[in-house]
């Protein structure tokens, strides 16, 4: 058995959903026993950022993810297509870009497999979406149609749209005419979600992307019992609608808050996105793209309004979360963090900077210096396809090696934690604890990729437990296995620490056994 802080022990046992005793000691206590038979236990995964609703909307679409041909995926569009003829719009994910040079998608290709209802798909990046034209058609999007302020529309030689969009304010432009999910088709969606989330062993998860009716769906999920693991809501913000959106979210956290279950679901966060994706070329970046000289990315918020955005919700006690992928937008975002924390009254704030993908190097000492969390997505620390054929080429290979420095941001004493992303990469655990370890897939022959940001295994491990506890204000409830506790673990088939194949066994949330999928 295994716990961030404990390390390994030999025994666990468990009263009324909560540890009462670890090591030699457990075993001397009278009750049923169960032996783990080489398996191995260790705390329930935390997953510090994803967006299971998101994953459950795309799951009933078609299913392009892993496809990797451009005719592979129109195949997937086409038989979609024919096995749900009454679907007005045909809206599914996640393609893999890198697939094409440049990750510009021609609407013109899945025309010749559904050229009468609008067809959207979502890139694995899920900052760009590939279009048919009757979509273009459908938004009024054409040659005159300027790019939205914070967004890109690609376009052919001529001018004309393309079929491929950037950044969710380009989205919306099509997706606003798109049918408006409801509480009832994102139940639906959170109960894939959880389903999906409790078979790779994730206890305790955060909805990083909550939009209305979203916080609805989830409220009517843990009322109805379709909630089976924990969940933590971000509130997305934007710098139009922040303001406006107070009211909405102060009620959305008091209704959750009154809920019989109280650690079943909290609200106690706001989603700030200041860039882009690097894959894009929109994350906010210090010196101008190679591919683009012209261009440094989007930089969504101003800082003046971003200041005041933050400060009014670090005012009201929500936690901000804040993603940033390029060096520009990880610096703004520092900056502002800082600026709030000089203005507003002291408290255990706990900010948070997701992704953090490329740091200039004097602002690595500062994620310490402000007591910024760093959520990073582990199964991103390789060399994978869309950073050897997409980002590389954008930004130079020694910017490129910069990406997803753990190493040195805990040499510096930076809290780090981990979070899927989900469904932009895979939400199993087990599918990316190695990766951080080994700068590469398990089992690979590729070379390591940046090896001297290697982190170790109890490294790893701790970001996806008792550090995701941290970032949630969790940490004296789960996260370790320890006495108080809450009985939330896993049980897997061997020791991590012995072999990379491991899988899971068993899922226990608050001394019950989960049935696993």
């Amino acid at each position: 058995m295994w716990s961030a802080g404990l390390g390994l022990f030999e025994g666990l046992a468990i009263e009324n959903g909560r540890v009462i005793s670890t090591g030699s000691q457990a075993l001397k206590l009278k009750g049923e026993v169960i032996d783990l038979n080489g398996g191995f236990l260790m705390p329930g995964f935390i997953d510090g950022h994803a967006h299971p609703i998101f994953a459950g909307r795309e799951a009933r679409g078609p299913r392009v993810n892993n496809l990797q041909s451009v005719a592979e995926i129109k195949s997937e569009v086409a038989r979609y297509a024919k096995e749900n003829p009454n679907e007005s719009w045909i809206i599914g994910g996640a393609y893999e870009a890198a697939i094409i040079s440049g990750g510009d998608f021609d609407a013109h290709w899945l025309d010749e497999v559904v050229s009468d209802r609008p067809v959207v798909l979502h890139a694995v990046d899920h900052h760009t979406i590939w279009v048919n034209s009757k979509a273009l058609e459908i938004a009024g999007i054409n040659s005159n149609s300027k790019d939205p302020d914070g967004g890109t529309i690609a376009r052919r030689a001529d001018g004309s749209p393309k079929g491929t969009l950037r950044e969710p304010i380009a989205f919306d432009l099509i997706l606003k005419h798109a049918p408006a999910d409801n509480v009832e088709s994102d139940l639906r969606a959170i109960k894939y979600a959880c389903d999906e989330l409790v078979s790779a062993g994730v206890t305790t998860a955060t909805e990083c992307w909550v939009e209305p009716p979203m916080a609805e769906a989830y409220i009517a999920a843990a009322k109805s019992g379709t909630l089976t693991i924990e969940m933590h809501l971000a509130f997305l913000v934007t710098p139009q609608n922040w303001q406006e959106q107070v009211a909405y979210i102060q009620e959305m956290r008091a209704e959750i808050s009154k809920l019989p279950k109280p650690n079943r679901l909290k609200a106690n966060t706001i989603k700030f996105l200041t860039d882009g994706a690097l894959s894009s070329g929109t994350a906010a970046i210090l010196d101008p793209y190679l591919d683009n000289p012209n261009s440094t990315g989007l930089l969504i918020w101003d800082d003046e309004n971003l200041l005041a955005a933050l400060s009014a919700y670090d005012l009201l006690k929500f936690q901000v979360h804040v993603h940033a992928i390029g060096d520009g937008a990880i610096k703004q975002s520092l900056n502002i963090i800082e600026a709030m924390t000089k203005t507003n009254p002291s408290w255990d704030r706990r900010p948070v900077i997701v992704h953090a993908q490329l740091i200039e190097p004097t602002d690595l000492s500062r994620f310490k210096q402000l007591d910024v969390i760093a959520n990073f997505q582990p199964l991103w620390t390789y060399l994978d396809p869309m950073n050897k054929e997409l980002i590389e080429p954008r930004i130079g290979s020694e910017r490129n090696n910069r990406q997803y420095q753990l190493r040195t941001l805990l040499d510096l004493e930076t809290k780090i934690s981990f979070g899927s992303d989900w469904p932009v990469t895979s939400h199993k655990p087990l599918d990316a604890i190695f990766i951080p370890v080994l700068r590469k897939v398990p089992e690979s022959k590729s070379q390591p990729w940046n090896v001297n940001e290697a982190i170790t295994l109890e490294e790893s491990l701790t970001a996806y437990t008792a550090n995701a506890a941290y970032q949630l204000f969790s940490e004296s409830e789960i996260g370790k296995l320890e006495s108080g506790m809450r009985a939330n673990f896993v049980i897997l088939n061997k020791s991590p620490f012995e072999s990379n194949e491991v899988k899971i066994k068993s899922v226990w949330i608050d001394g019950l056994e989960i049935k696993v999928n």
